[in-house]
């Protein structure tokens, strides 16, 4: 199966959205749809990357660096950015999607702010 970063995206906004800080693992049966099967690989993809860890017994959330993660590709404009200089490369790791899109999120912040980062 291939990444989605945009999957990612969403799953991250997902999580970070919901009112309780403990989330349940999608796609835990054989049955399971294979929707809640993508969203699983993609959740384990987080896992390997350190963005979300395992709490116990199907459960997960959200890590201080995948909350910076979700705050660097909160705007679409940095988030565009990101895809487009992964695509420019001929693809780019989850790490490195991380920190191009925090690089650009710095920039952005330091064009507004008119101060260097």
């Amino acid at each position: 199966m291939k990444r989605d970063d945009d999957l990612i995206r969403e799953l991250l906004f997902k999580y970070e959205e919901s009112e309780d800080w403990l989330q349940l693992m999608p796609g835990q049966t054989l049955d399971s749809s294979s929707s809640a099967r993508r969203e699983r690989y993609h959740v384990l993809l987080l896992s390997d990357e350190g963005l979300i860890t395992g709490v116990g017994n199907g459960t997960f959330r959200l890590t201080s660096k995948g909350h910076d993660y979700v705050s660097a590709i909160r705007s679409a404009t940095v988030w565009n950015k990101t895809k487009e200089a992964a695509a420019q490369i001929g693809g780019a790791t989850l790490g490195m999607m991380k920190d191009l899109a925090v690089a650009y999120l710095k920039q952005e912040a330091a064009n507004k702010l008119g101060i260097s980062l």
